[in-house]
């Protein structure tokens, strides 16, 4: 293989560009949105509806004023769903009236996004010596054919979760991340039947790019998600590093000793081979073949099965996790993490999983879960993984040095641990750190009294009923002035509880900003992968007996063990419910 040009490298690069997004995330606190023009897609029937700006400062708005309370207006839409706006002039304004604010069209908003999408990548590209003209060329077509895969995702009879919401007779419900296998769907069609068109575009084709970039910037919204849910998080986060440490040191000794006793594979082939299959993929084979010195088509060869099975698995397993695991959502969200072998799609796996199963226990039990826990399960438990990498490749790093090629005096040093350490992975750290930091005082004192309020309007509620049903004056002075009481209890909670819910809010503005870019980052990983899986090429390539022992070994064994200990650790723990 055609040695790369040297240059700043994927992970370096996806480290900064997370921190520099997310570093004009912030500018949130100071009362703007700076990233809410970033395009969001939602379920539609009707074409003309179904893409908007992320921010609604930045959206079209127009309705029936229904309330107007001091400088805030509440709008009916035309959905019959209302919004609170705030205008510096209410006088102008009466109950009744129609309310009209003209926003960035949707179109316009998915421009700028590929855009700014464009010229950042680009950055990234220059940087990596790549030739900018034909990294733009190929990356217009990268950016439109996966978006046109998640608008076509997003067509209600596909994504809607409830069909009579939209009118329709049925629907798939595989929710808008349908998505993602539309668009990896396209991506295989392209690299296996249009292989010219693969090659036309194939200095774009940067898969780990795109998913290291975005899971620098996922970090965000999960440190918002934690805050919000401190306890469920830690929880996480401690069951995430138990499983796979303990899934690592069962899988790689499995692993190896099958791929040495039966199949009779070199150490040179056996231990890429076991790091590549059994945790995590392109970037452990890479690492142990580099540890061990291993000549460079051994990596290539077990890099480019991963690649292939990782589709495989992604495009079966989240299904297979709605069917039987959506009971245990937060084991499926796991099991994503321990069972998928690249970054791209161990991420996106998560992603899918975690709409599906919340779509199954929606219609099945009426159950809804707060998005992203899931994820956070998958991707917590697949980050913990790539962190370990580098312990791994220092451990392999000294057997083979000390015992197996036995140099003597040939040591592995601190520097060399430090050049195979994942660096994206510290901007995940850092996005997560800083939200988390930011929002852990102020997010549960915002839940207590949210939980507080929703109590008292229900006893309103409740108040109210009887009412309507008593004839008595002083019957209704009494239930009257009961609910003037209850709703001055809503006044001092939500003034006792104002600033925190200002900062929550500024994070919320924040994290959605982000947050879109993320989804548009994973969707581009998912045609670029699919692109990059020429099935032919690498038949040729001879990779017929390490696809043998892969898929023995991947569905033998590995998927089981991760299922039994995502289970292990994860059984009975839910994402936080949605109420009210």
């Amino acid at each position: 293989m055609e040695e790369k040009k040297k240059g700043v490298s994927e992970d370096w690069l996806a480290f900064w560009l997370a921190i520099v997004i997310f570093a004009i995330s912030l500018l949130a606190y100071t009362g703007i949105d700076p990233l809410g023009w970033v395009v969001s897609t939602q379920e539609w029937t009707d074409s003309s509806k179904a893409i908007a700006p992320t921010g609604k400062v930045y959206q079209s708005l127009k309705g029936e004023i229904t309330k107007i309370d001091g400088n805030k207006l509440t709008i009916k839409k035309p959905d019959g769903k209302e919004e609170t706006v705030t205008v510096s002039d209410p006088t102008k304004y009466k109950v009744g009236d129609t309310y009209e604010k003209k926003g960035l069209s949707g179109f316009a908003s998915l421009v700028l996004t590929y855009i700014f999408m464009a010229v950042v990548f680009t950055i990234g590209a220059a940087l990596m010596r790549a030739n900018i003209v034909k990294f733009n060329i190929g990356f217009f077509f990268v950016f439109w054919l996966s978006y046109l895969c998640w608008f076509i995702g997003h067509y209600a009879y596909f994504a809607a979760t409830d069909a009579k919401k939209f009118n329709i007779p049925w629907s798939l419900k595989l929710t808008g991340e349908g998505g993602f296998i539309f668009a990896l769907l396209l991506g295989l069609i392209v690299g296996n039947f249009f292989r010219g068109f693969a090659k036309f575009i194939g200095e774009a084709l940067k898969p780990e790019f795109y998913i290291k970039t975005a899971i620098g910037l996922m970090g965000a919204l999960l440190g918002l998600k934690a805050a919000q849910s401190f306890g469920l998080a830690q929880a996480v986060l401690f069951r995430g590093l138990c499983a796979i440490i303990e899934a690592y040191l069962i899988y790689w000794a499995l692993v190896y000793w099958i791929a040495r006793k039966w199949f009779k594979f070199s150490k040179e082939w056996a231990a890429p081979l076991a790091s590549g299959i059994s945790i995590c993929g392109v970037s452990a084979a890479i690492a142990t073949g580099g540890a061990i010195k291993a000549r460079p088509v051994v990596p290539i060869m077990v890099s480019s099965l991963v690649v292939i099975f990782a589709v495989v698995e992604l495009i079966i397993l989240p299904f297979f996790a709605q069917a039987f695991l959506w009971k245990e959502p937060m084991v499926a969200g796991a099991w994503m993490g321990l069972a998928v072998k690249t970054d791209g799609a161990a991420f996106a796996s998560g992603a899918v999983v975690d709409a599906l199963i919340r779509a199954k226990a929606e219609t099945a039990a009426g159950i809804k879960y707060e998005p992203g826990w899931m994820l956070m399960a998958a991707s917590t438990t697949k980050l913990f993984i790539d962190i370990f990498i580098s312990i791994w490749a220092f451990i392999l790093a000294y057997i083979w040095c000390a015992k197996i090629e036995s140099r003597p005096g040939e040591r592995v040093s601190a520097t060399e641990i430090w050049r195979r350490f994942p660096k994206f992975v510290i901007a995940y750290a850092v996005t997560f750190i800083v939200i988390l930091l930011i929002t852990i005082p102020y997010a549960p004192k915002v839940g207590s009294v949210e939980g507080k309020v929703n109590k008292i309007k229900k006893e309103i509620t409740t108040i109210e009923k009887q009412l309507t049903q008593v004839t008595d004056p002083a019957q209704q002075a009494t239930l009257t002035a009961q609910i003037d009481a209850k709703k001055k209890q809503i006044q001092d909670l939500e003034a006792s509880a104002k600033d925190a819910k200002k900062i929550i809010s500024q994070t919320s503005v924040s994290t959605a900003g982000t947050n879109a870019l993320r989804v548009l980052f994973f969707l581009i990983t998912f045609f670029t992968i699919g692109v990059m899986s020429d099935f032919r090429k690498l038949w040729e390539e001879g990779i017929g007996k390490l696809a043998l022992v892969y898929l023995i070994c991947l569905f033998g064994f590995i998927l089981w063990i991760g299922l039994l200990i995502s289970y292990i650790f994860f059984h009975g723990v839910k994402p936080p419910v949605i109420t009210g």
